[in-house]
Protein backbone atom coordinates (compact mmCIF):
# COMPACT_ATOMS: atom_id res chain seq x y z
CA UNK A 1 0.00 0.00 0.00
CA UNK A 2 2.57 2.89 1.03
CA UNK A 3 3.89 3.10 -2.55
CA UNK A 4 5.62 6.47 -1.86
CA UNK A 5 7.94 4.90 0.93
CA UNK A 6 8.69 2.48 -1.48
CA UNK A 7 9.83 5.24 -4.28
CA UNK A 8 11.33 7.16 -1.31
CA UNK A 9 13.57 4.14 -0.99
CA UNK A 10 14.09 3.06 -4.44
CA UNK A 11 15.19 7.09 -5.39
CA UNK A 12 17.29 7.14 -2.18
CA UNK A 13 18.97 3.72 -3.45
CA UNK A 14 19.28 4.86 -6.76
CA UNK A 15 21.15 8.56 -5.95
CA UNK A 16 23.54 6.45 -3.18
CA UNK A 17 24.30 8.91 -0.28
CA UNK A 18 24.63 12.40 -1.55
CA UNK A 19 24.51 13.27 -5.43
CA UNK A 20 26.18 15.78 -6.43
CA UNK A 21 23.69 17.28 -8.83
CA UNK A 22 21.82 19.98 -6.97
CA UNK A 23 19.35 20.73 -9.79
CA UNK A 24 18.45 16.83 -9.76
CA UNK A 25 18.20 16.89 -5.67
CA UNK A 26 15.47 19.35 -5.65
CA UNK A 27 13.32 17.30 -8.76
CA UNK A 28 13.44 14.81 -6.01
CA UNK A 29 12.93 16.44 -2.63
CA UNK A 30 10.28 15.09 -1.20
CA UNK A 31 8.19 17.59 1.35
CA UNK A 32 7.60 17.08 4.50
CA UNK A 33 4.49 16.36 4.50
CA UNK A 34 4.80 13.26 2.37
CA UNK A 35 7.54 11.83 4.68
CA UNK A 36 4.97 12.57 7.64
CA UNK A 37 2.31 10.67 5.92
CA UNK A 38 4.29 7.77 5.01
CA UNK A 39 4.22 6.96 8.79
CA UNK A 40 1.32 8.58 9.50
CA UNK A 41 -0.65 6.19 7.17
CA UNK A 42 0.92 2.97 7.88
CA UNK A 43 -0.04 4.22 11.57
CA UNK A 44 -3.50 4.83 10.96
CA UNK A 45 -3.63 1.58 8.73
CA UNK A 46 -2.77 -0.58 11.83
CA UNK A 47 -5.12 1.23 14.37
CA UNK A 48 -8.26 1.78 11.98
CA UNK A 49 -11.72 1.51 13.88
CA UNK A 50 -13.41 -1.67 12.26
CA UNK A 51 -15.99 0.28 11.50
CA UNK A 52 -14.45 2.51 8.96
CA UNK A 53 -12.42 1.83 5.99
CA UNK A 54 -9.69 4.54 3.90
CA UNK A 55 -9.52 4.15 0.22
CA UNK A 56 -6.52 5.91 -1.64
CA UNK A 57 -7.56 6.25 -5.15
CA UNK A 58 -4.20 6.89 -5.97
CA UNK A 59 -1.40 5.14 -3.98
CA UNK A 60 1.16 8.02 -4.81
CA UNK A 61 -1.58 10.64 -3.53
CA UNK A 62 -1.39 9.72 0.15
CA UNK A 63 -2.26 13.29 0.92
CA UNK A 64 -5.88 12.50 -0.51
CA UNK A 65 -8.03 9.60 0.57
CA UNK A 66 -11.56 8.47 1.20
CA UNK A 67 -13.00 7.36 4.61
CA UNK A 68 -16.03 5.35 5.08
CA UNK A 69 -17.68 5.03 8.46
CA UNK A 70 -20.25 2.32 8.59
CA UNK A 71 -21.53 2.63 12.69
CA UNK A 72 -22.49 -0.18 14.70
CA UNK A 73 -24.25 0.71 17.34
CA UNK A 74 -26.25 4.31 17.77
CA UNK A 75 -28.84 6.86 15.83
CA UNK A 76 -26.71 6.29 12.68
CA UNK A 77 -26.16 2.12 13.08
CA UNK A 78 -26.14 0.87 9.72
CA UNK A 79 -25.65 3.91 8.07
CA UNK A 80 -22.84 4.01 5.52
CA UNK A 81 -21.16 7.65 5.37
CA UNK A 82 -17.99 9.05 2.90
CA UNK A 83 -15.77 11.13 3.40
CA UNK A 84 -13.21 13.27 1.45
CA UNK A 85 -10.05 14.28 2.96
CA UNK A 86 -7.14 16.34 1.85
CA UNK A 87 -4.12 17.05 3.59
CA UNK A 88 -2.53 20.66 2.49
CA UNK A 89 1.02 21.31 1.87
CA UNK A 90 1.61 23.05 5.13
CA UNK A 91 0.73 20.04 7.20
CA UNK A 92 0.56 19.08 10.11
CA UNK A 93 0.67 22.52 10.92
CA UNK A 94 -2.75 23.22 9.15
CA UNK A 95 -5.76 20.13 9.89
CA UNK A 96 -6.51 18.62 7.53
CA UNK A 97 -9.67 19.46 5.40
CA UNK A 98 -12.23 16.99 5.23
CA UNK A 99 -15.98 16.90 3.93
CA UNK A 100 -18.57 14.59 4.04
CA UNK A 101 -19.76 13.27 1.00
CA UNK A 102 -23.32 11.58 1.82
CA UNK A 103 -25.73 13.64 2.74
CA UNK A 104 -26.96 13.22 6.34
CA UNK A 105 -29.20 14.71 8.87
CA UNK A 106 -26.75 15.25 11.90
CA UNK A 107 -26.13 18.14 14.55
CA UNK A 108 -22.37 18.58 13.59
CA UNK A 109 -22.72 17.78 9.86
CA UNK A 110 -24.43 20.24 7.54
CA UNK A 111 -26.63 18.68 4.28
CA UNK A 112 -23.50 20.43 2.08
CA UNK A 113 -20.83 18.08 3.95
CA UNK A 114 -18.90 20.32 6.26
CA UNK A 115 -18.30 18.88 9.83
CA UNK A 116 -17.57 20.90 13.11
CA UNK A 117 -15.02 18.69 15.06
CA UNK A 118 -13.09 20.62 16.82
CA UNK A 119 -9.42 18.76 16.29
CA UNK A 120 -10.23 20.00 12.51
CA UNK A 121 -10.57 23.61 12.99
CA UNK A 122 -6.88 25.70 13.67
CA UNK A 123 -8.06 27.17 16.32
CA UNK A 124 -10.72 26.79 18.75
CA UNK A 125 -12.54 28.26 22.00
CA UNK A 126 -12.02 25.14 23.90
CA UNK A 127 -8.27 24.52 22.82
CA UNK A 128 -9.02 21.34 21.45
CA UNK A 129 -8.19 22.32 18.11
CA UNK A 130 -5.54 21.16 16.13
CA UNK A 131 -2.22 20.76 17.10
CA UNK A 132 1.18 19.48 15.35
CA UNK A 133 1.39 16.62 17.60
CA UNK A 134 -2.32 15.50 15.98
CA UNK A 135 -2.01 12.76 13.47
CA UNK A 136 -4.46 10.95 10.49
CA UNK A 137 -5.85 8.68 12.99
CA UNK A 138 -6.66 11.55 15.39
CA UNK A 139 -8.77 12.79 12.62
CA UNK A 140 -10.11 9.46 11.28
CA UNK A 141 -11.44 8.49 15.01
CA UNK A 142 -12.93 11.65 15.56
CA UNK A 143 -14.73 11.24 12.46
CA UNK A 144 -16.12 7.80 13.53
CA UNK A 145 -17.04 9.53 16.76
CA UNK A 146 -19.37 11.36 15.54
CA UNK A 147 -21.95 8.98 14.81
CA UNK A 148 -21.82 7.57 18.45
CA UNK A 149 -20.47 9.71 21.32
CA UNK A 150 -19.73 12.89 20.19
CA UNK A 151 -23.08 14.21 18.98
CA UNK A 152 -23.29 17.96 19.93
CA UNK A 153 -26.77 19.21 20.27
CA UNK A 154 -25.42 22.01 22.92
CA UNK A 155 -23.61 23.83 19.92
CA UNK A 156 -24.37 22.40 16.45
CA UNK A 157 -23.68 23.08 13.38
CA UNK A 158 -26.78 21.96 11.38
CA UNK A 159 -29.37 23.48 14.53
CA UNK A 160 -32.23 22.32 12.38
CA UNK A 161 -31.11 18.98 12.62
CA UNK A 162 -30.00 19.24 16.45
CA UNK A 163 -33.73 20.75 17.25
CA UNK A 164 -35.50 18.40 15.80
CA UNK A 165 -33.52 15.64 17.40
CA UNK A 166 -34.11 17.04 20.84
CA UNK A 167 -38.36 17.59 19.73
CA UNK A 168 -38.44 14.11 18.31
CA UNK A 169 -35.58 10.92 18.53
Amino acid sequence: MLTLASKLKRDDGVRGPRASNPASDSARRVSVRDKLLVKEVAELEANLPCTCKVNFPDPNKLHYFQLTVTPDEGYYQGGKFQFETEVPDAYNMVPPKVKCLTRIWHPNITETGEICLSLLREHSIDGTGWAPTRTLKDVVWGLNSLFTDLLNFDDPLNIEAAEHHLRDK
